[in-house]
């Protein structure tokens, strides 16, 4: 079952969260989960195996240049994961087409992506799940 997340799942959310991006604190996460979940430009996804939440995707809408699209606003996946043991049984899958359902409800015609260079993993998977590679980039910092 999926649910779309309400105030009282950002600490479930957060604890999923935590998997995905482990050098993060559980605090902080679950703050940026309840603004997401607060917010009309965002939204996250819950799949849950009976009571137990598995997986979750984190979406928004972008305003601003999505690298390869031509509209505005952009349908975006900020993230996206389930738990090792529920994986390659559609839950990602199904959480995706939430996500493309709730940006296609507030207008958006493109839905867009991204992932590290490094990160195949998740370049396969975006690739099998129907997205398109728009391009390459390496992105560059300087202290001033």
């Amino acid at each position: 079952m999926i649910k779309q997340a309400g105030i009282d799942n950002s600490k479930t959310v957060a604890e999923l969260a935590m998997l995905l991006w482990p050098d993060n604190e559980i605090s902080d996460l679950e703050k940026e989960m309840t603004n997401y979940i607060t917010s009309e430009n965002g939204a996250i996804f819950i799949y849950f195996n009976g009571t137990l939440p598995v997986g979750f995707a984190q979406c928004s809408l972008r305003n601003d240049y999505v690298e390869g699209t031509e509209s505005s606003p952009v349908g975006y996946l900020e993230g996206i994961f389930v738990k090792v043991e529920y994986r390659k049984r559609g839950v990602a899958k199904n959480l995706l087409i939430q996500c493309e359902e709730w940006a296609k409800g507030k207008g958006c015609s493109e839905f867009a992506s991204d992932c590290e260079l490094n990160n195949t993993e998740s370049l396969k998977f975006h690739l099998l799940i129907g997205f398109e590679e728009a391009n390459r980039i390496i992105c560059f910092k300087k202290n001033l």
